[in-house]
């Protein structure tokens, strides 16, 4: 089927800024409010069509998650939802209100859920602050369907995770074969809502980061001494 034209004035503005991401700026490629405003003029809040598309599955990066931006420049990573064929436009409970946001960043404890990094933290061996904002995961169900939940994570971990499934009744399952000591300390571990790691552990987390040449010089410092 082809495409309409992103032109069409019957088509509603969401509409209209997807067709003109696939056909006139195209996946990979930057664009600007400034680009927004001269595509869609007298219309009001087309940027925030655009930021809409997100709800649908369209990756649209800003400064927070591609640091090689502007300041005022988005880039079309990928195309979801093509959301101007009919009934791919609805999708109900995804918008997040500033309640909600602030309900979900309390709830999380105002840090990345998958790194663990706080606000205004910067990344280790950069100069790059975290910003914490709200991510849509999706959970497939013990009965097999899927479900789009809210989780607090920073801006890399935001982007990486983009696509991904979680299986709660994989987890679960996980959970049912630990033995009675492991799910005593992972129940520990979930009431406090963190766990210390050993020095052992923190360091083996340092060494999985390093490129191979300095593994293989940590390799040789961790073997013991000749008899």
């Amino acid at each position: 089927m082809d495409m309409p034209s992103w032109t069409d004035p019957k088509l509603g503005t969401m509409k209209r800024a997807a067709l003109w991401l696939v056909t006139v700026v195209g996946e990979g490629n930057v664009f600007t409010k400034e680009d927004v405003k001269a595509a869609f003029p007298g219309v009001s809040q087309a940027d925030r069509r655009v930021r809409d598309l997100r709800d649908h599955g369209w990756q649209i990066s800003t400064n927070r998650e591609d640091m090689l931006l502007g300041q005022h420049e988005q880039r079309f990573v990928k195309q979801g939802q093509p959301v101007w064929l009919p009934g791919k436009a609805t999708r109900p409970g995804t918008s997040i209100t500033q309640t909600r946001r602030r309900e979900v960043l309390a709830r999380d404890g105002h840090f990345c859920r998958s790194c663990g990094i706080a606000p205004g933290e910067v990344y280790a061996g950069t100069y790059e602050s975290a910003q914490i904002d709200i991510a849509r995961r999706m959970v497939r169900q013990p009965n097999g369907t899927e479900k789009t939940e809210l989780v607090a994570e920073c801006n890399r971990c935001r982007v990486g995770g983009r696509g991904a499934v979680t299986d709660l009744g994989e987890m679960l399952k996980r959970a049912e074969g630990l033995s009675a000591l492991d799910r005593r300390m992972l129940s520990a571990w979930v009431e406090r809502d963190q766990r210390e790691f050993s020095a052992a552990e923190s360091f083996w987390a340092d060494y999985r980061t390093l490129p191979e040449e300095s593994r293989a010089k940590i390799r040789d410092a961790l073997k013991p001494p000749a008899e």
